[in-house]
């Protein structure tokens, strides 16, 4: 898989394959979860004050009212209202936030861990926040708003007064000073409407400061995100996809050779045949197959989940056929005597086997000697009356690396490396009867155009 692209396919063979292991972590992953949300993240809820802002107001001042619901000194007083001595003063801010909504209406949440106390957090934060606002407005009434109001007063009452005394001395009549007086009293009361409206307009109690608490806030049925739900949910689905992801970069970095032509043209040589050895996938290397075997058993991963599924081999007789054509293909590739060094990397158990059969059923021809040699650091001994090396190993086991430091190896010690055979685990099928295929049967060739038994 190292050049292949990913696809749905190599994602469907990790669910197939590892399906135990995928759960188990998932499993881990909703603990996790579950253990952020006790420690880390314990349960909030969040309640919400609408605050209505009368007249007219612009975006940026609104957002200036946001900052000041949730500025120090407004949470502070809440928290001298509310009297928690198990939340400092620090905490209680991070708990409190506003934003400005249509209609000029800023939200005042509180996040609590209750939902009476996120309730109570929210409506004292919209208490405070409007009483301060009140203060701020009424303090910035200057000396100078005072002296025109009084002004205005005084104007209105001294209006009222001369109105008094031209409404004694009109005239009812129709004469001309009569006319005259009714029309200065007229004139008199536009001025007095004129200034009463000045000084209504003057007066801080109507500017934008009359905030109103549009009622209490809503007491919370549901927690605040991240809930302990989402946390597990999370925990899990982080994990689940982890692991996936591990495995494809596992497989993307994985190097080793899986077809028999590629571990052939690593080792300089020709391949020989495979052969079928009865079992499973062994883990490589000789450290885990001591450590963690049963436990990789239970959860599934004892076996490489990137290489073809085990297929169902022939019989026995089937399989002993197929090491038979290995020999019949060195009695023709080499001269008598033929002697040859069987070269099994180290801790691979399926090349083991399958070396033990094919010595077996070489019966001294060729006369095969089985040596096991170290991958890291590979030695074969010096050649004797050997005439070349056989490498016998498993598929996906070595990398191309790995592989030409065999080949050396055996350069070094003189021997040519003549053929590899390839060994892969397969399932056992039941033994055919040994009439079937007799120990001494000779094994024949068909040749292209003549006849190998009966007529033709």
């Amino acid at each position: 898989m190292n050049e292949d692209t990913i696809r749905l396919v190599t994602i469907g063979r990790i669910l197939r394959r590892r399906w135990r292991l995928l759960a188990v972590l998932a499993v881990a992953g909703a603990l996790f979860g579950y253990g952020t949300s006790v420690l880390v993240f314990p349960p909030r809820y969040t309640a919400s004050a609408p605050v209505l802002l009368p007249g007219v107001w612009e975006e940026r001042e609104l957002l200036t009212q946001v900052d000041i619901a949730t500025s120090r000194t407004v949470v502070d007083r809440t928290a001298d209202a509310l009297h928690w001595s198990d939340v400092s003063r620090s905490e209680l801010r991070d708990r409190v936030s506003a934003k400005a909504g249509d209609g000029n209406i800023i939200t005042i949440s509180g996040t609590a861990d209750t939902p009476e106390r996120a309730q109570r957090l929210a409506d004292g934060v919209a208490q405070q926040f409007v009483q301060f606002a009140a203060e701020v407005a009424g303090s910035a009434a200057d000396a100078s708003v005072v002296t025109r109001t009084e002004a205005l007063r005084k104007q209105v009452a001294e209006t009222n007064r001369r109105i008094s005394e031209l409404a004694k001395a009109a005239d009812p009549g129709q004469t001309v000073e009569s006319v005259q007086s009714r029309t200065a009293l007229e004139n008199l009361r536009t001025s007095l409407e004129a200034a009463m409206k000045k000084l209504q307009e003057a007066d801080p109690s109507n500017s934008k400061s009359g905030m109103v608490v549009m009622g209490q806030a809503p007491r919370p049925t549901g927690e605040a995100p991240p809930t302990r739900t989402q946390l597990i949910v999370g925990g899990a689905l982080v994990f689940f996809l982890l692991t996936v992801v591990g495995h494809l970069v596992a497989a993307r970095m994985n190097r080793r050779l899986r077809t028999e032509p590629e571990i052939a043209a690593a080792l300089g040589s020709t391949p020989l045949g495979v052969v079928d050895v009865p079992g499973e996938w062994p883990a490589h290397g000789p450290e885990d197959v001591v450590r963690g075997a049963r436990i990789r058993r239970i959860l599934g991963a004892d076996s490489p989940w990137n290489v073809p599924a085990l297929q169902k081999s022939g019989d026995e007789a089937g399989r002993r056929l197929r090491y038979r054509r290995v020999c019949a293909r060195l009695r023709e590739q080499l001269p008598a005597p033929r002697r040859l060094l069987v070269v099994v990397p180290d801790g691979d158990e399926i090349a083991r086997r399958a070396a033990e059969q094919l010595l077996a059923e070489a019966k001294n021809d060729p006369v095969l000697r089985v040596v096991e040699v170290s991958v890291d650091r590979p030695i074969v001994p010096d050649r004797g009356t050997e005439n070349g090396a056989v490498v016998v190993l498993s598929v996906n086991s070595r990398t191309a690396e790995e592989l030409a430091g065999i080949a050396e190896a055996c350069a070094d010690g003189r021997h040519e490396v003549v053929g590899v055979v390839v060994a892969g685990p397969v399932q056992a099928r039941p033994a055919r009867s040994a009439a079937d295929l007799p120990d001494d049967a000779t094994l024949t060739f068909a040749v292209p155009g003549r006849a190998t038994g009966g007529r033709a």
